[in-house]
């Protein structure tokens, strides 16, 4: 039989931030089950442990949407680093995944990881399709910063500020909107959209994919990572944001980011909350 664990990510208590599944030693697991078993969990992210590839690496990690699997995602970095951490693995890891490398700290109940993947800009959507994937109007997204941008660091967000919290915590997602979205602008992901409202290092945001069965995520730190770099590259400066994500589904999550020249920290703590076996 094969172990899984269940981790909740970008918190410090149980039933906060993101779920995700972690087979922690995945190389009994037919290739053909892997879509199945994370489509069975339905989280927004599982992911598989192998063996690494290059010996002085950690683990090979494979992630997955309940519809696709992914290069790169942020809470499932984190919070399988815990759990290989839990297993008695060092608090220095390197994973390989799609997007090369990452290596991952951990302190205490904390881990980050570093990525130095280039930010690539990929488009500018139409901001009255992304009000209305968003379920809101055209001028209360802010434009001074930036306008909706489709950005990635080997995942791809449309990333949008917009006016105020009261704004952000009414937006409502319109399928039909995101099909048109994902048909105009293909991409890794289907027309995902990341909202945010900024002020000064606090940052408060949300984080929709329905068409990738993830009809909100509570904390995406692909997203976050993202966002920094975006951030960064304006301001041509570091910056550092605290990101709070998922307290509209009643998941509140923590996502601290740096972004500077040497690339993007991804921060957050994680707990275990369940066990069990794959009786496949």
């Amino acid at each position: 039989m094969t172990n899984y664990f269940v981790y909740d990510v970008f918190t410090e208590a149980a039933f906060g931030g993101n779920p995700l599944a972690v087979i922690p030693d995945a190389t009994a697991v037919p290739e053909e089950q892997l879509q199945k078993i994370a489509r069975e969990f339905n989280f927004s992210e599982t992911t598989f442990v192998f063996p690494p590839v290059a010996p002085k690496h950690t683990a090979k990690v494979r992630i997955f949407t309940p519809t696709m699997e992914i290069p790169f995602a942020g809470h499932p970095v984190i919070g399988t680093a815990l759990a290989l951490f839990d297993e008695g693995a060092g608090n220095a890891l390197t994973f390989e995944l799609g997007v090369g490398p990452i290596s991952c700290k951990i302190d205490g109940r904390q881990a980050e990881f570093v990525t130095t993947t280039a930010l690539d800009l990929q488009a500018e959507p139409d901001p009255a399709l992304v009000a209305a994937a968003l379920g809101t109007r055209t001028d209360n997204i802010v434009f001074a910063t930036h306008p909706p941008v489709m950005a990635s660091l080997g995942l791809p967000f449309t990333i949008t500020q917009v006016k105020s919290r009261d704004v952000l915590a009414k937006l409502s997602t319109d399928v039909a909107a995101f099909r048109k979205g994902h048909a105009k602008y293909p991409s890794g992901l289907d027309f995902a959209q990341f909202a945010y409202v900024r002020d000064g290092n606090q940052v408060d945001a949300r984080m929709f994919a329905p068409l990738d069965n993830i009809p909100e995520d509570p904390a995406t730190g692909s997203a976050c990572a993202t966002l920094g770099a975006l951030l960064h590259r304006i301001e041509n400066a570091p910056v550092t944001l605290t990101i709070t994500q998922g307290e509209d589904m009643g998941r509140p999550s923590k996502i601290h980011v740096r972004a500077d020249e040497t690339g993007v920290t991804v921060a957050g703590s994680a707990v275990r909350v369940m066990s069990g076996q794959l009786t496949l």
